[in-house]
């Protein structure tokens, strides 16, 4: 089965016919054109599949969305605060070159060393964090505007320049 990338969490709902907000990290506004299925983690670790019947822009951050066999408020509010992934081919497509969840699959270089591939994406309030794994051990990079060196786009490369000791918590 192909893999997924979590685009968002469905953060509400709308009106009386089952409506949801779906705010997403794609970085940019979209209706999600030719998405025929949306996966919807209702338990840890288990996705279910849902099909969309409608989807309209709320905003840059933000889509309506109309749910295959959700129809009341009530069925609606049992999806809310519910992580949505896309297959990762989709979810691709639709992300903005600038939006942080474009860097799934980098690899991260710290001090010329590579370190990792970016396996998660987590957008914090006033920072981003990387999710990868070294030598077996989960770990959690920041990523802004000091500890980032560069990015290219071309070598599918984030340079960091972490804080002194920060592996070496992860790692002993």
């Amino acid at each position: 089965m192909e893999d997924k990338i979590c685009i968002g969490t469905l953060v509400a709902t709308h009106g009386v016919d089952g409506s949801l907000i779906l705010r997403h990290a794609l970085g940019g506004r979209t209706d999600f054109p030719e998405v025929e299925v949306f996966f919807i983690e209702t338990q840890k670790d288990g996705l279910l599949p849902y099909f969309p019947t409608e989807a309209r822009i709320r905003n840059t951050s933000e889509t309506l969305l109309r749910l295959e066999g959700i129809h009341t408020p009530e069925r609606a509010r049992g999806l809310l605060k519910k992580r949505v992934w896309l297959a990762a081919s989709e979810a691709r497509r639709l992300t903005a070159k600038n939006a942080p969840i474009s860097l799934l699959g980098y690899m991260i270089v710290a001090d010329g060393r590579e370190l990792c591939e970016v396996l998660e994406v987590i957008e914090q309030p006033h920072q981003i964090l990387l999710r990868g794994e070294v030598d077996g051990k989960e770990v959690l990079l920041p990523l802004n505007e000091s500890t980032l060196v560069e990015i290219d786009h071309q070598g599918l490369r984030v340079m960091l320049e972490l804080p002194d000791g920060l592996l070496e918590v992860y790692l002993s």
